[in-house]
């Protein structure tokens, strides 16, 4: 029986917290048994500088870190051929998103989002009271510009793009994503947490729209996932009024420092960026041959849809048994897909083992 007291504070909550409930107790990270391929982390070690750049920050652990990030911003800016006052810097790119819904979204009001796509933007529309519309994409290499303009998302306060997409991997041109940009009043955040993989990038839109935020992160292709990077680019006013939200502090000194040092030295991370590739096109091979339909990727994942007899799930928990972890997803369309990080030769090594393994004993 629930306590009395306990029931007063829960029914005083906001209506979006009793809608979300308690978080579950969730589970332990895994451990070196595992090969972990489930939330395309980049599992390379830090480049010597930029390790040595985390080090040096901790002999100053008893100071806060810079207020207002500024020289992360300035590192960024120098990085992007921005002006600092262009950037904005986040505890990963996932907070700087959250600034953008509670800058932009009230009670009743709307964002539009390619669909399939990144599953946290429900929970922030929820939060702050918003119908979350999600314009489905499939795995075309288009964005479909009417459905956002002219359809049910046409009052969104903002249109969420991911390019290239999670979880398809699909990359739509820049060319098309100007065009939406220049034709719309209203805000389009474009997500580019994959785009070191992609063929090309919006950075050039900056300078030209003012309706446009541009999200990149640290955490996929620069290694850095557990120490929390990411930036926000865009008109000063807009991002102005963004750090004027922010949590004072929101960044710890080493993320602060490896930003700096990563934005100074990505050219050590070239190798990373062709090895990830390499592997990718290698599996998406491997596992053709194996019966699964892999869509084209231009991030450092593949999407496969699993051959006929069982689902993905079925293929998740089966992949699990041998040791491996692979995403599933509960959205429509997908529930015969898994979704593998790509990560080292070896970890890619092992998947394909336990795949050639799991469609060998199915055959008997």
């Amino acid at each position: 029986m629930i306590d009395v007291k306990l029931q007063s504070v829960l029914s005083s909550l906001a209506q979006p917290a009793k809608e979300l409930g308690a978080q579950s107790p969730g589970r332990r990270a895994p451990d070196a048994r595992y090969v972990k391929l489930n939330t395309n982390e980049n599992p390379f070690p830090l480049p010597t500088m930029v390790w040595r750049s985390a080090i040096s920050a901790l002999e100053r652990q008893y100071l806060y870190p810079e207020d207002d990030n500024i020289g992360l911003r300035e590192a960024a800016a120098d990085a992007y051929g921005l002006s600092k006052d262009h950037v904005i810097a986040g505890n990963g790119s996932s907070e700087l998103l959250a600034l953008i819904y509670r800058a932009f979204l009230g009670p009743g009001d709307s964002v539009a989002m390619m669909s399939p796509g990144f599953s946290f933007n429900r929970k922030l529309a929820l939060l702050q009271r918003a119908k979350l519309l999600e314009v489905s994409c499939s795995d075309s290499p288009s964005i479909p510009i009417e459905q956002f303009l002219l359809g049910p998302a046409k009052d969104a306060k903002f249109i969420l793009l991911a390019n290239p997409n999670n979880p398809t991997g699909t990359f739509v041109s820049i060319d098309d994503i100007e065009r939406l940009v220049a034709q719309s009043d209203r805000l389009i955040v474009l997500d580019e947490a994959y785009v070191d993989f992609a063929p090309d990038n919006g950075l050039r839109l900056v300078h030209r729209y003012p309706n446009l935020l541009l999200l990149r992160t640290l955490s996929k292709s620069y290694a850095a996932a557990g120490i929390r990077v990411g930036f926000c680019l865009g008109h000063p006013e807009i991002i102005g009024r963004l750090r004027n939200i922010q949590n004072v502090f929101n960044m710890n000194i080493i993320g602060q420092a490896v930003g700096v040092s990563i934005l100074s030295h990505r050219a050590a991370y070239e190798e990373n960026h062709r090895h990830i590739k390499n592997e990718r096109e290698r599996v998406a091979t491997q596992l053709r041959q194996f019966g699964f339909g892999v869509a084209p990727s231009h991030t450092n994942f593949l999407l496969a849809r699993v051959p006929n007899g069982h689902d993905g799930k079925w293929w998740h928990a089966a992949l699990e048994r041998d040791g491996i972890l692979v995403a599933v997803f509960a959205d429509d369309g997908l529930d015969d897909c898994i979704r593998i990080s790509i990560g080292t030769k070896e970890q890619m090594d092992s998947f394909l083992t336990a795949v050639a393994a799991i469609r060998g004993h199915e055959k008997r």
